[in-house]
């Protein structure tokens, strides 16, 4: 019974709650004239983890020592954005996890806590479930493929018995896949299935970024990007996507937009990371001065060299947000599409 009443709960990709709080954010931020304000925090109190996944750049550049709770919050009040999305490295391993999302959640944060999901378990059981906290767990595969790509036997098994832990305990949960140039759509739709069979309330697809601390060639252009979403856009409609469909075009190459690096800033402990959670050029001691002091005409345009492949969700959807809020058709086909049934096979 616990299994089908999961299979029957989900009516929206997100939370009616995260939409308001998004609507009035938008509301305070252009009455009082900001061109440039976050959406999310990308928030990483720790770049330590348990895996070495293939296409991550943090292995190779993190950074020693973990933030302190204090730091993460005020940093939160800084920012003011009205999402968190706790990451890393393996937030799990973060000794001070359970007070931060605690202390997020009660200055009323909608908190996206990623993971890879091999260490979950103990969060799930001894962390009661809030309505404003979603856990994400990335996969990128079927069990052969994700554990190779993260270097750990068993990884894939691990983080698909959490996902099924955390539903049938109450929590909000949501997938993260990122799509390889090797990336078999067969086997991702196989994938698919696995994550609707059991019962996730949102699933992100995402190409990678080619990273430059990553030599290996497992990275495509955009014109094979387009090329590969096309193909699989046919059976992605049968899942709970939490991609929107203006983003989707956008992978296809039927529709064209720019970046919006501001949208989603990222504090770690090394400082704010400019000019976005993938690209550093630069660390700043607060996020007043990062804002100030980078030029964001270059990587909005696109004129950076490393972000001519780029279109990972991160910068477009925030793209698409400030569409739906500024273009009334934009914003109804994102209303229709998240208010619309999310359980098209359940």
């Amino acid at each position: 019974m616990e299994n089908k009443k999961n299979k029957t709960k989900n009516k929206t990709r997100f939370q009616p709650g995260l939409y308001k709080t998004l609507t009035w954010h938008f509301i305070k931020n252009t009455l009082t004239g900001k061109k440039r304000f976050p959406l999310v925090l990308m928030l990483e109190p720790t770049h330590r983890c348990n895996l070495a996944c293939m296409g991550c750049d943090r292995i190779r550049t993190a950074a020693e020592g973990d933030l302190p709770v204090s730091a993460c919050l005020e940093a939160a009040r800084e920012c003011g954005a009205p999402v968190v999305a706790i990451t890393g490295g393996e937030p799990m391993i973060y000794k001070y996890l359970q007070p931060l999302v605690k202390g997020l959640l009660s200055e009323g944060k909608y908190i996206y806590l990623c993971t890879n999901g091999v260490l979950a378990q103990e969060f799930i059981e001894s962390f009661t479930p809030h309505p404003a906290l979603t856990l994400n767990f990335h996969l990128d595969g079927l069990d052969t493929t994700h554990d190779k790509i993260t270097g750990l036997p068993g990884s894939f098994n691990k983080a698909v018995e959490s996902i099924r832990k955390a539903k049938a305990k109450g929590f909000r949960v949501s997938t993260n896949t990122t799509v390889y140039k090797a990336s078999d759509p067969g086997e991702l739709e196989g994938l698919f299935d696995l994550l609707y069979s059991s019962s996730v309330d949102g699933m992100l697809i995402s190409p990678a970024f080619a990273y430059q601390s990553v030599e290996d060639n497992i990275f495509f252009n955009r014109g094979e990007i387009n090329e590969k979403f096309t193909r699989m856009s046919g059976f992605l409609k049968k899942y709970p996507l939490i991609n929107t469909p203006t983003y989707m075009d956008f992978l296809c190459g039927r529709r064209q937009m720019r970046c919006t690096p501001w949208g989603n800033p990222t504090y770690n402990p090394l400082g704010w990371k400019s000019p976005c959670y993938l690209v550093t050029d630069s660390y700043f001691p607060s996020y007043a001065r990062m804002m100030k002091e980078t030029n964001w005409s270059l990587y909005e345009d696109g004129k950076d060299p490393r972000c001519a492949n780029c279109m990972v969700h991160g910068g477009y959807e925030t793209t698409v947000m400030r569409m739906a809020f500024t273009n009334p058709l934009e914003g109804l086909r994102l209303a229709f599409w998240n208010f619309g049934s999310n359980n098209k096979k359940r």
